[in-house]
């Protein structure tokens, strides 16, 4: 089994792919906005990444979206409506949790077919 680490760091990896799957964890970078905003950021990195492994949202098979503030999930998934590819929802589940840094409103975790 080979397992390929796209752009190691000391701490983590941006992404890592092993067995055919990718697998990447993804913030936003400002930390400014609302759910919504943050969102939407966030999701723009996921198609960077994928798109530097050679894949694409259509590809994604399970996304997990860790928010601080449930109460913000109607905001949040306005982005991700706006933003999934129609006909290629994957697996997802949303859980509250506290995030890394306080200005962040989503951390989204995607594993996608390479």
């Amino acid at each position: 089994m080979s397992i390929h680490r796209h752009l190691p760091g000391k701490r983590m990896s941006e992404a890592v792919i092993v067995n055919g799957l990718i697998y990447t964890v993804q913030v936003p970078e400002s930390g400014q906005g609302d759910a919504r905003q943050q969102t939407a950021e966030t999701l723009s990195l996921v198609d960077k990444v994928l798109a530097e492994l050679g894949s694409d949202k259509t590809r994604i098979i399970e996304a997990t979206i860790f928010m601080p503030d449930l109460n913000e999930f109607d905001q949040m998934n306005e982005a991700w409506e706006a933003w999934v590819a129609e006909g290629h929802a994957p697996v997802r589940c949303t859980v509250g949790a506290k995030l890394a840094h306080p200005d962040w409103k989503v951390e989204i975790r995607i594993v996608a077919a390479a």
